[in-house]
């Protein structure tokens, strides 16, 4: 049964978003050469306690860390330990909160300077991505429309979606229905209401789509070793469009700018 959240609710979960989305502002600010993802972890760690909170994946069916810290080839589930960020670097950080109860879910990449042109353009095209899918969000549209957004978007720039890993419903529990494939056709799944409230969360590589899964059982890397991208907001669906709950200050203003002239998007020069 997909959970229709009521305002009260949705105050608590923007509340969560908002420190998730806060936390991966910090992040950027200490993230630099020569640290471990294990240190990343320590200091995410740390910081959602400080904001009275606690993070919701360590414990969760036994991982380990406080946060995901995924480079470059790594796609998703990456165990914190003693991998060191270098520059060039594609780094994904992932960060739930569990505030009062409700959670907040949430995913940027970081681009360690100077990074390639590849880099680059898969962080952009990603981004836009998940831009156009959020602009497809409202009650009456349906969930295919969302994947078909992120697929059609990608596929135009030579890149593609990993299938194995969806969006999901999200607030009161850390995972729940409806599941959100980051690909599909339009008009098709779930048709979305006012008080859904979902993750949606495109992970994009630059070669195959496919994925293995190392031996730690959660650190998902490409089955070609070419580098992933990804970002994840969670969001409400409202009366006539959706809000995103985990847009940080600056990231609002970022927005802003790129929709009163998208046409200055570069895909080679453009920061995410």
């Amino acid at each position: 049964m997909i959970h229709i959240k009521s305002p009260t609710e949705i105050e608590m979960i923007r509340r969560s978003g908002r420190l998730a989305s806060e936390t991966l502002d910090y992040v950027g600010s200490i993230l630099r050469e020569g640290l471990t993802t294990k240190e990343i972890d320590r200091l995410v760690h740390r910081f959602i306690l400080d904001h009275k909170a606690v993070p919701a994946t360590l414990g969760y069916k036994g991982f380990p860390g406080s946060c995901c810290v995924s480079i470059n080839e790594e796609v998703v589930h990456a165990i914190p330990g003693s991998r060191t960020v270098k520059k060039g670097d594609v780094v994904k950080v992932d960060v739930t909160t569990i505030l009062n109860g409700y959670y907040g879910d949430t995913t940027r990449t970081f681009l360690m300077e100077p990074v390639s042109d590849l880099a680059r353009r898969l962080t952009m095209a990603t981004k836009m991505a998940i831009d156009l899918a959020i602009e497809t969000v409202r009650p009456g549209s349906r969930v295919g429309d969302i994947g078909a957004a992120i697929q059609g978007c990608v596929e135009k720039e030579g890149f593609s979606v990993v299938q194995e890993f969806v969006g999901h419903g999200v607030g009161v529990g850390f995972h729940e229905p409806p599941n959100i494939p980051h690909y599909g056709r339009a008009g098709t799944g779930v048709r979305l209401k006012k008080g859904m409230v979902f993750t949606i969360e495109p992970m994009i590589n630059a070669g195959d789509w496919r994925v293995r899964i190392l031996a730690d059982g959660w650190t998902a890397v490409t089955s070609d070793g070419q580098l992933s991208a990804q970002f994840e907001h969670t969001l409400a669906v409202t009366a006539d469009g959706c809000e995103v709950l985990t847009l940080s200050p600056a990231e609002r203003e970022e927005r802003a700018r790129r929709a009163e002239s998208p046409e200055a998007l570069d895909l080679k020069t453009a920061k995410p």
